[in-house]
């Protein structure tokens, strides 16, 4: 019974720690921010991540063969994730980790509403009314209690991570529609590999070479940080949680990675923590909630 107990709790752990991982990852890439550029920051955390995944891989003795089909699938995946992180991570270099917390914390409200507009998934008046709660956090957070200074210069920031949410969305939409009968941790290797493969180009220039031959020891600890613990171990056991466990249970700790972000901001970059802040996330927590209820 022991046993029992002490592996179920451990169970619990594996995406407790993912989903910490992932909340500390924005002040890592504020970090990154202040020496690289947004592409820079994305290609060096793949290919940390490509080298992570392809040793684990070969550890474990996993197939690298690819159908035709899962390939033109995961290619789809891959030019969506490519242009999402490059909004959230430019979005990032406007606004607060703090802010970048909560806002992505709204990509569920996005899936349902996508789901229902383009594939007749069931919307009730409990989501209805959850988007409504969500939406006046959102204004809440993005215009600190003042909603008539709300304008795309001040707020381009806020704008660009609450459009990262939206392709964070579309992603998941493809993705749920895409048969892909293929291996998690293989199918997340090959969406990194066709992810760098894609903007590659448009990044390796001889400043970019350089940039990364000056980077301080900060800035390697936040690339390395980012690469192997947020997009390799962060997946891995996020995956085999997945298997392990039920999705919606897994799915609940998702809702503990803004106040991760917040409180490593505060700690860590010296973010303040106001009252207005806290209110607004909990309201969009709330609503993000009910949009999930079934």
């Amino acid at each position: 019974m022991g046993k029992a107990i002490s592996g179920k709790h451990f169970s619990y752990w594996r995406p407790m720690l993912a989903v910490v991982f992932w909340g500390v990852s924005f002040i890592a890439t504020k970090y990154a921010l202040n020496e690289l550029t947004p592409r820079a920051i994305i290609l060096m955390r793949l290919i940390l991540a490509i080298f992570f995944l392809a040793s684990f891989a070969l550890i474990t003795k996993r197939s690298f063969s690819i159908d035709k089909k899962s390939f033109w699938g995961i290619f789809v995946l891959a030019m969506i994730s490519v242009v999402h992180l490059w909004i959230q991570v430019t979005g990032l270099k406007y606004t607060s980790a703090s802010n970048t917390g909560w806002i992505i914390g709204t990509a569920p409200i996005f899936i349902a509403i996508l789901g229902f507009m383009f594939f007749k998934e069931r919307f009730s008046l409990v989501q209805i009314i959850g988007v409504s709660i969500a939406a006046f956090g959102l204004l809440l957070l993005i215009s600190k209690g003042d909603f008539g200074n709300i304008d795309f210069i001040t707020n381009k920031g806020d704008i660009l991570i609450l459009s990262s949410a939206f392709t964070w969305g579309v992603y998941s939409i493809v993705n749920k529609k895409i048969s892909l009968n293929y291996p998690p941790l293989m199918t997340i290797l090959f969406l990194f590999l066709m992810m760098a493969v894609l903007i590659s180009p448009f990044t390796v220039t001889n400043s970019f070479i350089r940039s990364v031959f000056n980077l301080s020891t900060l800035g390697w600890i936040s690339i390395l940080f980012l690469g192997i613990f947020c997009s390799g171990i962060a997946y891995v056991i996020w995956a085999q949680s997945l298997k392990d466990m039920q999705a919606s249970k897994v799915g609940v700790f998702l809702y503990f990675e803004p106040f991760i972000t917040v409180l490593a901001a505060w700690v860590m970059l010296n973010e303040s923590i106001t009252i207005l802040m806290i209110a607004s996330g909990l309201i969009i927590t709330l609503g993000v909630i009910l949009v999930n209820k079934n």
